[in-house]
């Protein structure tokens, strides 16, 4: 059901700019982004039917054997009438999952590569890009960036904001659920549009204060979007009180972050001599940080699962922060989850790649936001990320084994930042699409 009439075209936001905002960006044509990633999967089949079932790639004089992970479809360019950029996820045999820009060149169905470079490793930037006054784009080593370039504006940011859920082929009576960004202190939400198949209930979860949408569905509701189109004003987060909630309702786990005799010892090692939950709490950041790596490839990660992330030793933004809870609440340091997305900083539309999400410690009658994962991609930003989270981001909902009523048959919502659909009682995917426009430039 659509209020406030508004056209929009989510897909003409779309630019590019491989993870956290550091590539360039364009426009993108009508033609081009099927003919862009079938240019690119193309080149990389060929490739890896050439290196015996790999892709090879030379890097700091040794040769990769990677393999295909994903092709980020949200920033595919067309730079020039011949002239193409993509970005791709590839992972070598040890596990290690390398961020490569290629350029191409040529018409629809003759593209070439015509540069290869590796961006990131393991979500580490080794350069970033810069806008210069004439619109041209120039590389800058990652040491030499500002903390924008980077992915951090501090201050105030005001963006719109647009999620669109496509549903699949829905077979049975469904239900879904979708998370209605946090309104509090840090950030204002203005609902500028809605575009549903259905009428849409707000349900409350009352435990960690999250609002969620909720509908119902039907088989002729099959390939239908959901559309939502927010203005958000956010503010940079620094420590802060909040006495909305006893902070030692979050020393209790939950179902992927169990309160494990592991998790007891590894802290109690960790903080040994620290003073305060201050120190300590430093220690635990910093230990995550050098125990953890930031990969997104094989089975586990990215359920926020403490356990696994214990054991692997690598995971992506969710594995990273589940486990820091789950050593500071056992030794004594209350700590809490939120999810979201991280709005790019060096831009000022286009594709967002998916969430993200954060915590937050409790100490001396403060919260004290971390963001692990994400001072772990770049240690000059690894100081400001233990006690603040950037202006540019959107909060989707808080907590972890979130109840609504009505729920999901599976039961308590993991986390909420994708749409969580049932079939028949059964889980499905839905894709999601992220994007934005930001209403006061940063260029």
């Amino acid at each position: 059901m659509k209020t406030h009439l508004i056209v929009i075209n989510i897909i003409t936001l779309l630019f590019f700019g491989c993870g956290d905002s550091t590539h360039p960006s364009k426009k993108i044509p009508d033609i081009v982004t099927e003919d862009i990633q079938f240019g690119i999967e193309k080149h990389i089949e060929e490739q890896t039917n050439l290196g015996n079932g790999y892709f090879k790639l030379m890097f700091e004089g040794r040769e990769l054997k990677l393999k295909l992970v994903r092709v980020h479809t949200e920033y595919l360019a067309h730079l020039s009438p011949d002239r193409h950029f993509a970005c791709v996820d590839l992972a070598s045999t040890d596990g290690h999952v390398y961020d490569v820009d290629f350029f191409l060149s040529g018409d629809v169905g003759e593209m070439v590569v015509t540069e290869t470079t590796i961006h990131k490793t393991n979500g580490q930037p080794l350069y970033v890009w810069k806008q210069k006054q004439d619109k041209t784009w120039i590389r800058l080593p990652a040491d030499d960036a500002t903390p924008d370039l980077l992915g951090v504006l501090k201050g105030k940011d005001i963006f719109e904001f647009f999620y669109k859920a496509t549903l699949p082929e829905i077979t049975g009576p469904s239900q879904i659920w979708i998370p209605f960004p946090t309104i509090d202190s840090f950030q204002k939400v203005e609902i500028k549009m809605t575009d549903t198949p259905v009428e849409t209930r707000i349900l409350d979860e009352s435990e960690n204060g999250n609002k969620v949408y909720y509908m119902e569905l039907m088989p002729k509701h099959s390939g239908e979007t959901i559309v939502l189109h927010y203005q958000i004003e956010h503010l940079e987060r620094g420590v802060y009180s909040d006495i909305s909630r006893d902070p030692n309702v979050y020393l209790r786990p939950n179902r992927l972050v169990p309160g494990d005799d592991l998790f007891k010892q590894i802290a109690q090692d960790v903080i040994k001599g620290k003073l305060g939950h201050l120190a300590q709490a430093r220690a635990l950041y910093d230990h995550t940080i050098d125990r953890m790596s930031y990969i997104k490839y094989g089975e586990g990660w990215g359920k926020g699962d403490a356990v696994y992330a214990c054991d692997s030793r690598h995971g992506n933004c969710t594995d990273f922060h589940s486990y820091f809870i789950a050593l500071s609440r056992a030794v004594g340091i209350p700590a809490r989850f939120a999810i979201g997305a991280s709005i790019p900083s060096a831009r000022n539309e286009g594709g967002i790649d998916g969430y993200h999400c954060w915590a937050e410690f409790y100490t001396d009658g403060m919260w004290w936001p971390v963001d692990i994962s994400e001072g772990d991609k770049c240690s000059a930003l690894s100081t400001y990320f233990f006690g603040h989270h950037p202006a540019n981001r959107i909060e989707f909902s808080r907590g972890r084994d979130l109840i609504v009523q009505p729920g999901p048959t599976s039961g308590p919502i993991n986390f909420l930042a994708y749409p969580v659909l049932e079939i028949d009682g059964m889980p499905a995917k839905v894709k999601v699409e992220f994007s934005f426009n930001r209403i006061t430039p940063t260029l």
